[in-house]
């Protein structure tokens, strides 16, 4: 029975993937002074009584590098489109121009530059913790299996397989890391 345990790596792998995967929903929206449609992802709207993603009540447009245009399809919630962006701590003073919401992305300041990576360093360390408790979860079934009488090298073979793809994420992570601090500092 114990030569026969297989560790379900495929799991691991994808749970680690989804952290990876949330790293970069987290990096996204975060503002690096050019105009993307995914740092409005987290602005809900309160529009037909309940909260509704902005991208479920108009059009996200990304014309030019420091623009982002929003057609509302209906007219009487560009009110509470506009109120939901300025109240969402963007930092972005919305323009009106008929059901066409526009705005302007500021250039960003040194002071918030810095800002920014320390908040994309919290988010790259939260993935980090979540592959290791992939990780954790992967050695306490080996554990367990040791336990119901796994030999030592088949527990020391499968310990180094889950160190091995928790170092790949990690890495993976800090790369990740290390692109959106230089696209953040980039003047």
């Amino acid at each position: 029975m114990s030569d026969d345990f297989i560790l379900d790596t495929d799991d691991l792998q994808r749970r680690m993937e989804g952290a990876i995967a949330n790293l970069r929903t987290e990096f996204a929206s975060l503002r690096t002074g050019r105009a993307s449609a995914s740092m409005l992802e987290p602005v809900m709207v309160d529009a037909y009584g309940s909260l509704t993603p902005i991208n479920q009540v108009g059009t996200v447009n990304v014309p030019e590098p420091r623009m982002v245009t929003i057609n509302v399809w209906d007219k009487s919630l560009v009110g509470k489109v506009e109120k939901a962006i300025r109240e969402s701590g963007l930092g972005i003073n919305p323009q009106l121009n008929g059901t066409i919401i526009m705005l302007p992305i500021p250039e960003l300041n040194e002071e918030r530059r810095r800002e920014l990576t320390k908040v994309a360093g919290t988010y790259a360390e939260n993935a980090r913790v979540s592959i290791r408790n992939v990780r954790r979860d992967g050695m306490d079934q080996i554990k367990k299996a040791k336990a119901d009488g796994m030999s030592e090298d088949d527990q020391k073979f499968w310990e180094t397989e889950v160190q091995d793809l928790t170092d790949t994420f990690i890495k993976r992570v800090d790369d990740q890391l290390e692109t959106k601090q230089a696209e953040i500092m980039q003047v």
